[in-house]
């Protein structure tokens, strides 16, 4: 872990990615796709006749953690070989289509956060409010498209008057992490600069985003991506939870 971690509260704005950072909802989309990957390769190969290597937790890590869904599933599917139609947003979910499977997986994911809810990590929470009291501006950037539900779950969106998730970067034509873009829009919303902010993010390709938006600070979270992987996506700063950032 860094041995020299930032003052962020000095800065112009801190940005926050949502699953995994603030809340561990990753944990909850980490066995929404390995549930619908494994029956989808199970149901797959007995259709083709083809043997796919198995859904791993490897796999979530390298192909979805923090792309936006139907990337994710587009990138996992070309590390299987497998080539699936589009579809639409009308499409069953389940159906074998990319929207179709993302559909699927979606449910999975907003029926296991009306169940079981969400509370955020203590750290982080902490580090919010020390935020807060600063006047520190901050948002949300997140893939997903529910973030404003997530954050609502938690009892921590009144700390956030900028989110920018999966639906305002689809209304907006904003590309996806690996691409800064979603990271740049927020900082524009907050009336910063990228020399002055920070990006907080526990995925290889949300810290690759932060790098190449030349961001002053990419602090990478590491909730099992792995340390020398975030640095190597770009990560300035590694720590295993946003608690050693507050002061």
């Amino acid at each position: 872990m860094s041995t020299s971690l930032p003052d962020v509260t000095t800065l112009g704005a801190v940005l926050f990615d949502l699953d995994g950072v603030l809340t561990p909802t990753a944990e909850v989309h980490q066995r929404a796709w390995g549930d619908l990957f494994s029956s989808f390769l199970a149901e797959h190969g007995e259709e083709t006749g083809t043997e796919h290597a198995p859904w791993t937790d490897q796999d979530y890590f390298d192909h979805v953690d923090g792309r936006p869904r139907l990337e994710g599933i587009r990138t996992f599917l070309a590390s299987r070989g497998i080539d699936l139609p589009e579809g639409s947003e009308e499409d069953a979910p389940g159906t074998h289509t990319v929207h179709g499977l993302g559909l699927q997986k979606n449910s999975a994911f907003l029926a296991a956060l009306e169940r079981d809810g969400v509370d955020p990590y203590p750290g982080s929470l902490a580090l919010l409010e020390q935020l807060a009291a600063a006047g520190t501006p901050v948002a949300v950037v997140s893939s997903s498209a529910n973030a404003t539900e997530v954050l609502a779950a938690a009892g921590i969106d009144h700390f956030f008057e900028v989110v920018v998730d999966g639906r305002v970067a689809r209304a907006e034509d904003l590309p996806g992490k690996p691409a800064p873009d979603t990271f740049l829009a927020a900082c524009a919303r907050l009336e910063a600069t990228p020399d002055r902010a920070a990006v907080v993010e526990d995925a290889t390709s949300g810290c690759r985003a932060g790098a190449a938006g030349g961001f002053a600070h990419v602090v990478g979270v590491d909730r099992g991506a792995g340390a020398d992987a975030l640095r190597e996506a770009g990560a300035t700063t590694v720590v295993a939870d946003l608690q050693e950032l507050v002061r």
